[in-house]
């Protein structure tokens, strides 16, 4: 694919619904399976997330597209599981490679324009083991009443943003990070919250993963696309450190040293307890690559707004969230994790498309 091919490609792969994105999903993967959320969608309608595996059901290798573990995120996800599709880059797949493409993880986020699930979980905070004691987070416990104000008014989100500035100056702006983004588990309705148990989200990828027999896989890489860090329109690829250095190592060998990590000091993300990538090493082990596929949308602190704004609207105003101000509230929040600008699709799509090849040709190296 060249890059006017990428163009001509992006009114064909992005969407402007979840409904939208999930009908041209069917239309691409017309023998997915379909797992349904209890949750519904803001006008009631039924939600899904879709799985469609491609290849001989005995493959030893594999690759996993997981799009929209952040709901609003899944704008970006979908698309690049759609190029995928019409790159067709499918249909020279060896008889040991197959793929799985898992469409809308976290469909209640993307229906309704959240990050989180119908729990109002994070989904990247809650793959930890529950049978262990939940991770603390001091710093988050220090503003919490500050995160998600009660009052959203000109002066109480004045006072809330001298919170953090003292936060900040006491402690350094990636403490301050760490802490606020991190993941937490004691304030449900608050940012980044992980829950206390699975969210039927995790329950899904759970199921998926059964139905598909990944365990049984020698060799899989996973990639989960996401958006809103980084330099606008930049595909970085992000490693966790569930996977540790020997995860770096081997995301590094398939996809170049522009992988980043952690332990390097290289990501954009802090350290995340509980995000997907844990339940892949839980799985798999060393038999798993994982890459956080993520773009840069807008510079903070314009992310915190939007979410400060979107879990204020579902915490104190639920019954207005399909009012005009909760439809403002939803649209700012799906803006800035899918811009509305030809540049940045483009810049997804051909990054997506680089990424894609770069892992089915060491995929298919393993034959």
């Amino acid at each position: 694919m060249n890059l006017d091919s990428a163009k001509q490609l992006v009114p064909v792969v992005f969407s402007d619904t979840y409904l939208e994105a999930r009908r041209k999903f069917l239309a691409a993967a017309p023998t997915s399976r379909a797992y349904r959320s209890h949750a519904t969608g803001p006008y009631g309608e039924a939600l899904f997330t879709d799985a469609s595996y491609i290849g001989r059901p005995d493959a030893k290798n594999l690759l996993v597209l997981v799009s929209g573990t952040h709901g609003a995120e899944g704008y970006c996800g979908s698309a690049g599981q759609l190029l995928f599709l019409e790159a067709k880059l499918h249909e020279a797949l060896p008889r040991s490679t197959a793929v799985l493409i898992v469409h809308a993880l976290n469909c209640y986020g993307f229906a309704w324009d959240r990050r989180v699930t119908a729990e109002g979980c994070d989904l990247n905070r809650n793959f930890i083991d529950f049978a262990e004691p939940l991770p603390q987070n001091a710093g988050y416990e220090e503003m919490a009443e500050y995160v998600v104000p009660a009052d959203v008014s000109e002066e109480g989100v004045r006072r809330a943003e001298a919170e953090f500035a003292a936060y900040q100056a006491a402690h350094g702006e990636q403490a301050f990070r760490q802490a606020l983004t991190g993941g937490q588990h004691t304030r449900p309705g608050g940012m980044f919250y992980g829950g206390t148990k699975p969210t039927e989200a995790r329950r899904t990828l759970e199921q998926i993963a059964t139905d598909f027999d990944i365990a049984g896989r020698e060799n899989v890489i996973i990639i989960d696309y996401h958006t809103g860090l980084g330099p606008f329109g930049y595909g970085e690829l992000a490693c966790e450190q569930s996977s540790g250095p020997e995860g770096y190592e081997r995301a590094v060998k398939i996809f170049g040293s522009s992988v980043t990590s952690l332990d390097l000091g290289t990501s954009s993300s802090v350290l995340i307890l509980g995000s997907q990538d844990a339940f892949w090493q839980r799985a798999l082990g060393s038999r798993h690559t994982y890459v956080c596929l993520e773009f840069g949308t807008y510079q903070r602190p314009a992310g915190r707004v939007v979410l400060r704004n979107d879990h204020w609207l579902f915490m104190h105003q639920p019954k207005a969230a399909d009012s005009d101000l909760g439809r403002q509230i939803r649209r700012a929040t799906k803006l800035h994790f899918y811009p509305q600008a030809s540049d940045w699709k483009e810049m997804v799509a051909w990054r997506c498309h680089m990424v894609h090849r770069q892992a089915l040709e060491a995929l298919n190296s393993e034959n």
